[in-house]
């Protein structure tokens, strides 16, 4: 498929332990055909490197409103309007509240703010934080507004043991942004 006609994602990394994962996605949505351009929220550089993000994504990586030199356009219009969906994965507890609240402090959340497309967030956290009745409501604010929640599995967490709120499989994710352009 040529790039002309392939559906551009727009991938959120949020500041989770889970952001490793972003890696493989970006990999099996690029081998699903999608083009994939990458935003990371301030504090997600300190779980996966904008470098690593970037090499797997064959585009620059932006991380905050000045990180791209030389654009015309304010760098979150420009992201936007490139992307046919918005994947925000995963999504932390923080970046779920900004974009229930409407807060337009990083560049993930003003992308999300200026576009029109699709938006499927993946949540991953600690089980209680998953749990937590703030972060249930704003999952319920989110998806009364229509987006698209792919909830996380039962499985390991970095805190110890197994719980809810593992980030789900790629494929599923997949399902999803899939479903979101139809």
């Amino acid at each position: 498929m040529s790039d002309a006609k392939k559906k551009t994602v727009l991938l959120g990394v949020s500041a989770s332990i889970s952001a490793y994962r972003a890696l493989d996605l970006i990999t099996d949505l690029r081998e699903a055909g999608y083009a994939v351009r990458v935003a990371m929220t301030r504090d997600a550089h300190h779980f996966v490197t904008p470098l690593s993000l970037q090499s797997m994504a064959a585009s620059e990586v932006v991380s905050d409103f000045f990180s791209v030199p030389g654009h015309a356009k304010p760098v979150h219009i420009e992201l936007a309007q490139s992307a046919d969906v918005i994947l925000v994965a995963p999504a932390s507890a923080d970046i779920l509240a900004r974009l229930a609240h409407g807060f337009a402090d990083d560049v993930v959340s003003c992308a999300v703010l200026a576009s029109d497309a699709p938006l499927v967030v993946v949540p991953a956290m600690n089980e209680k934080m998953y749990n937590h009745p703030a972060t249930r409501e704003n999952l319920a604010t989110l998806k009364k507004r229509g987006v698209s929640i792919v909830e996380p599995i039962h499985g390991h967490m970095v805190c110890s043991g197994v719980g809810m709120g593992h980030i789900a499989e790629n494929k599923t994710i997949l399902k999803a942004v899939a479903k979101a352009l139809a």
